[in-house]
């Protein structure tokens, strides 16, 4: 039983980084179809693919590396908000990653969006990452 399936997914990410994977397949649903969505957009990872059949579906991601130095796009990858602790935050006290460098994805009133997107639009959320 998965309890907490916004960590595995980040850990299955995480780990597949520190194995120096091309593509991992997470078992998939819609939030982490959108936070997979939002990576692609920041750039972050290489490309994805959303298998629907047979159902629940998988999510293919490909990862991106750096072509010389072969290091990955995602250093770090944590969970805020858990499910026995949820981190919630105000418009004006929005989260910034490394300075302005890494990105919080927040799931606001609005749907998931970056912390930068959240400040722009002056709402707060629940901080469900950080990514950098």
């Amino acid at each position: 039983m998965i309890t907490d399936p916004i960590a595995d997914y980040l850990t299955m990410i995480r780990n597949a980084v520190m194995a120096n994977h091309r593509i991992v397949e997470i078992p998939a649903s819609n939030i982490k179809k959108e936070i997979t969505k939002i990576l692609f957009e920041k750039g972050y990872i290489l490309n994805y693919k959303f298998e629907d059949e047979p159902k629940p579906g998988k999510i293919k991601i490909a990862l991106k590396y750096h072509p010389v130095t072969k290091l990955s796009a995602l250093n770090n990858l944590s969970r805020a908000s858990k499910p026995g602790l949820r981190k919630y935050v105000s418009a004006t006290e929005l989260p910034r990653v490394l300075n302005g460098l890494g990105i919080a994805v927040m799931s606001t009133s609005q749907g998931l969006m970056t912390d930068k997107e959240a400040r722009k639009l002056n709402i707060g959320g629940e901080v469900l990452c950080y990514i950098s």
